[in-house]
């Protein structure tokens, strides 16, 4: 079967690793901030109303790059206890086989690069061995922020911990976790980690660039292409709201100047597209 959900950028291969789409949320409940008269004022898309499901996705992506296999987070995982939310809890998703219909083992994974650790970015980390959680990718080396760690030796955590104890933990504990600084920076030939806090506090971006083209995966910088057209909207996930405007404008700047091709952890559709800029205003475009 043909693969449609595969992109070139450079020598990069990259794939889309679906694990499932959510319509739960409307607009109103997802940006506190959306209003009617602003959603009316969309023009080239189909009529937004607060009341309008936003449909996201939630997958991985898979890098194949000359020289490693990467992922870029890791979604949610099967069978995780998550009572506090029935989209995530005891989920059954053909994630796994979806990776295997890439062409990929998960013994050939060489990284696995962490946006940020939380619930849908972190869950095939692992997988069930007996009464155990071990690292599903064991040749893989993982990676993330040093504030994404910190996170989860602070009280606020409290009530996520099992995420945490069943998907980060069993990396760390068999030394295959690496934390990087909070600064960022090139982390493999071409491969770079950029800080885009707000989110959650040690939220990276992370650039590969080839052949003089750029691929860049956003994380949760953005959920959906309304925050392209109106960046000052937060999601109701976002834990620090300036913070969070500053990152997302700034990497939407960026993205305008490096002409980069954004692959996001969460936009509908293929999940890819570029942005542009005209007087003022973002524009996202689907590839």
């Amino acid at each position: 079967m043909k693969n449609t959900n595969v992109y070139r950028v450079g020598d990069l291969r990259i794939t889309k690793i679906t694990e499932q789409i959510i319509r739960t949320l409307t607009a109103r409940q997802l940006y506190p901030d959306a209003t009617a008269a602003l959603l009316k004022s969309l023009t080239g898309v189909a009529e937004v109303t607060q009341d309008s499901a936003v449909e996201m996705s939630v997958h991985s992506w898979l890098v194949e790059t000359p020289h490693y296999r990467l992922l870029i987070d890791t979604a949610t995982g099967n069978g995780k206890e998550r009572p506090f939310s029935n989209l995530f809890h005891h989920l059954n998703s053909p994630w796994m086989e979806n990776l295997t219909l890439a062409g990929v083992l998960p013994s050939e994974i060489d990284y696995v690069l962490h946006t940020h650790l939380h619930v849908d970015h972190v869950g095939w980390n692992t997988v069930r061995s007996g009464d155990l959680w071990v690292p599903t990718f064991v040749n893989a080396t993982y990676v993330c922020s040093n504030a994404e760690m910190e996170f989860y030796e602070s009280p606020a955590a409290a009530s996520r911990m099992m995420i945490f104890e069943d998907s980060v933990r069993p990396v760390r504990d068999a030394g295959q976790l690496e934390v990087i600084d909070d600064q960022g920076g090139e982390y493999l030939p071409g491969i770079k980690f950029h800080p885009t806090p707000g989110h959650s506090a040690g939220h990276m971006s992370i650039s590969i660039e080839s052949g003089n083209e750029i691929a860049l995966f956003c994380g949760d910088v953005m959920h959906s292409p309304l925050q392209v057209a109106f960046p000052d909207w937060n999601s109701m996930f976002c834990g620090e709201q300036l913070v969070a405007r500053q990152s997302r404008k700034r990497l939407l700047d960026q993205a305008c100047i490096d002409r980069t091709t954004v692959f996001t952890s969460h936009f509908n559709e293929s999940s890819v597209g570029r942005v542009t800029e005209a007087e003022g205003r973002y524009s996202w475009e689907f590839i």
